[in-house]
């Protein structure tokens, strides 16, 4: 009788979840098992299916010299490693102080939410002319300062670029630098408003007792904060940097939408061009009509999706000594 029950309950359980594995097979499963498949088949032909033979050719182009792939695939890695480690720290700090305003707390978490509901396009358009090269608000703001303007997007060759010194000679130059600065803003900017609900749900639901513990002995406030309120935090903390992490690899829409569609500042080529951004450009981009430009971009998405594995793969190892559950 009690078996009998348990298989009922097993089919029951399959037919609801049957909807969502049905659509998951179709919208995610099957896409990535084609894009692996894709990836291997050398002047390949999406539109009637043909290609040349099964190899690795496709992957022994994206880091051959003269390939832009490398490039595109350190900005990533600059982006990602700059930007995730600022905005959880700044909003881990943001949510506490927060969490300690009681009065205005409500104002002050939709007026820090607001950015995560406005549209992404917009903001970064507002962003390229707040750093306009010449007569944008932040170079307004400067001079008016005493300082001089910064060539932030490109085109103005009357105005200062940052980091001279250090990427003059590299193959980024000074101009990448200074431009990094403005999309390093906008991604961290554009990123604290989820952050900063998740992590203060999670404060408002740690029991007070171990603050007022914790008070009575008389410890320190940043005592309290890096012993009590990190380590009660590390569950938020960790699934913060898992999803940042991935969302900051697949970086493509900040790009476009203060650089534009080209990816790059003024007379410069590319320069501000991601992983994902040359996986498009093959797809439906300035690189979609070149022969075997379907293989190229599924070869970008594979090795892409195997860097996002091996470092989640490792912050899953940290989590294990770190995180306290």
């Amino acid at each position: 009788m009690v078996e009998g029950k348990k298989s009922i309950n097993f089919i029951r359980g399959i037919l609801y979840l049957l909807p969502a594995i049905i659509l998951m097979g179709i919208f995610t499963f099957y896409p990535l098992f084609n894009t692996f498949i894709i990836s291997f088949k050398e002047s390949y032909n999406y539109m009637v299916g043909s290609y040349k033979k099964i190899g690795f050719g496709n992957y022994a182009k994206l880091f051959q010299p003269g390939n832009s792939f490398f490039k595109f695939l350190i900005n990533t890695m600059v982006m990602t490693f700059v930007s995730v480690p600022i905005s959880i720290t700044l909003s881990i700090l943001i949510a506490v102080a927060l969490n300690s305003i009681k009065s205005l707390q409500k104002f002050f978490q939709t007026i820090f939410f607001l950015p995560y509901v406005t549209n992404t396009i917009a903001i970064g358009m507002v962003f390229s002319i707040m750093f306009e090269s010449r007569q944008g608000l932040v170079n307004s703001i400067i001079e008016s300062l005493g300082g001089s303007s910064v060539n932030w997007l490109g085109g103005n060759p009357n105005a200062i670029l940052l980091g001279t010194d250090v990427f003059k000679d590299t193959f980024f130059g000074a101009q990448w630098f200074t431009s990094l600065i403005v999309l390093l803003v906008y991604i961290v900017w554009n990123s604290l408003p989820f952050k900063i609900l998740i992590l203060l749900s999670a404060l408002q639901s740690i029991d007070k007792q171990y603050y007022q513990a914790a008070q009575i002995d008389g410890t320190s406030k940043f005592r309290i904060f890096s012993k009590i309120t990190v380590p009660l935090l590390s569950p938020q903390i960790f699934y913060l940097l898992i999803t940042s992490f991935i969302g900051a690899f697949k970086e493509y829409t900040s790009v476009v939408a203060i650089f534009g569609a080209s990816a790059q500042s003024i007379g410069q080529e590319n320069n501000m061009a991601t992983v994902v951004w040359y996986i498009y450009s093959y797809i439906k981009g300035s690189n979609a009509t070149s022969p075997g430009a379907m293989g190229y971009a599924a070869a970008g998405a594979v090795i892409l999706f195997i860097i996002i594995m091996i470092f989640t793969g490792i912050q899953n190892l940290i989590s294990k000594k770190k995180v306290h559950f």
